[in-house]
């Protein structure tokens, strides 16, 4: 689910947060962002994966099914096929608009709050509840599914748990890590009284340009699909299970389909230019394997597949995923993204619901929307099997989740957000994350070392929990809003001074007797999401940390890096620089788990090894993604040094182009 689909929004929040720019810069973008549709696409079920999909109910609940769809009237099947914003509708308004769906955006809060109580959130999340169930003449009594963008960790919600960005647990390798991940995450979500989860993201990045590249595990499809499918079992379960709910599971969502991470330069909402062969080989493997593993929901791309746009690509939505694909779930859309069809607006769009869709994700211009579809099928410009058919999907999801049961145990219980069991399995991800790049000899520091640490981003919770917290771009959270979360800089500073040494602050003397045995330098990027976050050069320009280093470095201080990124960028002025350089990616609320792998015993022996290894090549060259040409990998994928295989990293070249051949632009002396 994302929010840049009507900008309008966005332009007034942003005005709200006096930061006019960022609001125009969306509108200018979504102005322009509508293209002609091409001509109908076919395609050919040979290439596509052959999927055995679990089957999400059984004969006795289709049954039940049919009689529920067979006594509803139109408006009540129309309106299953809408999910509105909890900004724009209330409680009472679905006793007229018998909506199917409700989400809390990325800007979204219970009652307007964006930093409600998680109290508000199942308060909200009750009332939108018994208004569905309500027993009324002319009504069928049918539970409202409520989504929310749970993606690393119930990350909308003050006080849960943060777990690592999805390209840091791709980077661990372990999918049983991220099905454990992804238990808890649901466990959260069900106390607030929220039923679905906007996740796993199962994205193949292609071009680390494009500013949602964190929210894929791997640019390997293969581990994508391994990591799909441990996502989606650990949101909703083992296939078949029971009383989904009350066992604090939630729906799943795989997103997006199709190509989302193929676009050409990783233009966010872009166009994916390749053939079928390749759009079935590269981003097909991970909705294979989270369909077999039991998929709840698909949720369609913003993006289009050789000029076609997903939302309105039949061949892609009906006859390749529900058609080879064999899915039985329900197909949700992006947030507004059916207004980007050629003659199509957010208030009116019978082609996406022709094309496969069957819920329209519709924040803004949902009643006249509703009005529309209403009048399409009377006119036949939907037919009324086609309805039924989106209807029938909706409620099998709701069946399957247990939504029609009262059950629900874990509301309230908001101890076990960011419980102690969570924070634990979070800090695990952490230390199984990190990848180390380079290592002369520095790691593990010494447990009683003299060290000072700082940069330009030791201090900043939202740097190291990235996009998609609390708010949607994630730049101002704040440590109040978690107040569990620990920092990488505080973690280090704890360990330091338990092991019995000594933190030196960076105003002190560090030539003469207080001279440090390391300095430790936090930097990153700035937070961001879609959008925002797509850059034209995969180059990390922040110079403030590259200044430190130099500065330590002519003290004769040795350096250790941690650095903070949703992507792989060209450092290699800051690599060179360090004695160790450590890729952190974005760990979320445990900065504890750095910490363990960074600080050794007394004696320097490691308390853990680096065991995490890149799932996404490292760039060469600040002039060419790290996937145009040969070459142009500083390190592949699968890289990571360790303390058990200890390996001397040579020095980089500094020239733009990556030319290995020349001396370097920025040199320390």
């Amino acid at each position: 689910m994302r929010l840049m689909g009507d900008c309008m929004s966005h332009f007034f929040v942003a005005l709200r947060r006096s930061s006019f720019a960022a609001g125009l810069a969306c509108w200018v973008v979504a102005s322009s962002a509508a293209v002609a549709q091409a001509p109908a696409q076919t395609v050919h079920p040979a290439l596509w994966p052959a999927v055995k999909p679990a089957p999400l109910v059984d004969a006795a609940t289709e049954l039940r099914i049919a009689a529920i769809v067979k006594r509803m009237s139109l408006e009540e099947k129309v309106g299953q096929t809408i999910q509105s914003d909890i900004s724009t509708v209330t409680p009472a308004d679905l006793r007229k608009y018998p909506l199917g769906s409700v989400l809390a955006g990325g800007d979204s809060g219970p009652y307007g709050d964006e930093r409600a109580k998680p109290a508000e959130w199942l308060k909200l999340a009750r009332e939108f509840h018994a208004v569905a169930l309500e027993a009324r003449p002319g009504h069928e009594p049918i539970p409202v599914i409520f989504g929310v963008d749970a993606v690393h960790g119930h990350n909308n919600v003050i006080g849960a748990e943060l777990y690592p960005q999805n390209i840091g647990l791709g980077a661990t390798h372990d999918p049983d890590l991220v099905r454990r991940i992804a238990e808890a995450t649901a466990e959260e979500v069900a106390t607030t009284g929220i039923d679905y989860a906007f996740a796993p993201t199962i994205a193949v990045p292609q071009d680390v340009r494009w500013g949602r590249s964190y929210e894929g595990f791997s640019a390997d499809p293969q581990q994508v699909a391994k990591f799909a499918a441990a996502a989606v079992l650990g949101l909703q379960g083992p296939n078949g299970m029971e009383h989904r709910l009350a066992r604090g599971h939630v729906a799943s969502s795989i997103k997006h389909f199709l190509g989302d991470g193929g676009t050409t330069l990783g233009e966010d909402q872009g166009n994916t230019e390749v053939s079928e062969e390749t759009l079935a080989r590269v981003h097909a493997p991970g909705y294979a394997a989270g369909i077999e593993a039991g998929a709840l929901t698909v949720m369609a791309s913003y993006s289009s597949w050789n000029g076609q746009k997903m939302h309105g690509s039949k061949a892609l939505l009906t006859d390749v995923l529900k058609g080879r694909m064999g899915f039985q779930g329900f197909v949700i859309g992006d947030y507004n993204a059916h207004a980007f069809l050629p003659g199509c607006t957010k208030e009116h769009c019978p082609d996406a619901l022709n094309a496969g869709l069957d819920m329209y994700m519709a924040p803004l211009g949902w009643r006249d929307l509703y009005a529309s579809l209403i009048a399409d099928v009377k006119a036949g410009r939907i037919s009324m099997a086609r309805l039924d058919d989106a209807v029938t999907r909706i409620l099998r999801v709701k069946f399957a989740l247990g939504m029609f049961e009262t059950e629900r145990p874990l509301e309230g219980h908001f101890e076990r957000l960011a419980s102690s069991e969570h924070r634990a399995l979070a800090r695990e991800a952490v230390r199984k994350s990190l990848v180390l790049l380079k290592n002369d000899g520095v790691l593990p520091i010494r447990a009683n070392a003299r060290v000072v640490i700082g940069g330009p981003h030791a201090g900043n919770l939202a740097v190291q929990t990235g996009g998609w917290t609390l708010t949607w771009q994630g730049d101002d959270t704040r440590a109040a809003d978690f107040p569990q979360a620990e920092l990488a800089v505080t973690a280090i500073k704890s360990a330091i001074r338990a092991g019995g040494g000594r933190i030196i602050e960076e105003s002190d003397d560090l030539v003469t007797k207080d001279k440090p045995d390391v300095a430790v330098v936090i930097m990153g990027s700035r937070p961001y999401a879609e959008m925002f976050g797509d850059v034209k050069l995969p180059i990390y320009n922040e110079r403030t940390g590259l200044r430190a280093l130099q500065f330590f470095k002519r003290l004769g201080i040795p350096t250790v890096t941690i650095f903070l990124s949703g992507r792989p960028l060209w450092t290699n002025p800051e690599i060179n620089a360090s004695n160790a350089f450590v890729a952190a990616w974005l760990p979320g609320s445990e900065g504890g788990g750095i910490a363990d792998v960074l600080i050794g015993t007394p004696d320097g022996k490691p308390r853990h090894d680096f065991t995490g290894r890149l799932s996404f090549p490292w760039p060469r060259s600040a002039l060419l993604p790290p996937y145009a040409t040969q070459g142009s990998t500083e390190f592949p994928v699968g890289f990571g040094l360790s303390y058990a295989a200890p390996q001397r990293t040579p020095l980089l070249s500094e020239r733009l182009d990556g030319a290995l051949d020349a001396p370097p632009v920025t040199r320390v002396k």
